[in-house]
């Protein structure tokens, strides 16, 4: 297998305030500057496509179902702490094919040593149909948090993912 010749990207924020216009999302932006480093870095082409959308399960569920089958990854920012409008984890998690638990469970230990509310975070990873999918919390510093750790294997998950022996 070969990598892409231009990896698509979509990135999806939830949040009902920033969907009503209350205030700016800054996370789905961000995790689009991050990302576009990094394939700078690696010298691959990619297009990124964004959307703002309420805590709906629903929305969620069908932007994801459209993207999995065309998009190499998805981000998703908000809706995976605890509260009553946080469903991103119930809709994200029985969509994937394959869990990989361990980047988002290091994450959680690594800042929630320093900041026990991070382990309050429930985000998830793994691969929907064909894309990797990352589940980010919504606020800005996590999502500078979350992006550093994932941006340190997100190559060596890439080349995996499309069979690629890099050892």
């Amino acid at each position: 297998m070969n990598l892409p010749d231009r990896f698509g990207v979509e990135i999806i924020t939830l949040s009902d305030r920033a969907y009503r216009g209350e205030y700016d999302d800054l996370s789905g932006p961000r995790i689009r500057e991050r990302l576009g480093e990094f394939f700078s870095e690696q010298q691959w082409q990619f297009v990124i496509k964004t959307s703002l959308i309420p805590d709906d399960a629903v929305m969620l569920k069908g932007i994801i179902q459209t993207a999995s089958l065309s998009a190499d990854m998805i981000f998703t920012t908000g809706g995976t702490g605890i509260g009553p409008r946080d469903i991103t984890v119930e809709t994200v998690r029985p969509m994937l094919d394959k869990e990989i638990p361990g980047i988002m469970e290091f994450i959680r230990i690594r800042y929630g040593a320093d900041k026990p509310n991070a382990l309050l975070s429930r985000g998830v990873a793994g691969i929907a149909g064909n894309a990797l999918i990352y589940t980010l919390p919504g606020s800005l510093k996590a999502v500078d948090e979350y992006m550093t750790e994932i941006l340190k294997t997100l190559k060596h998950t890439v080349m995996m993912k499309y069979g690629l022996d890099v050892h």
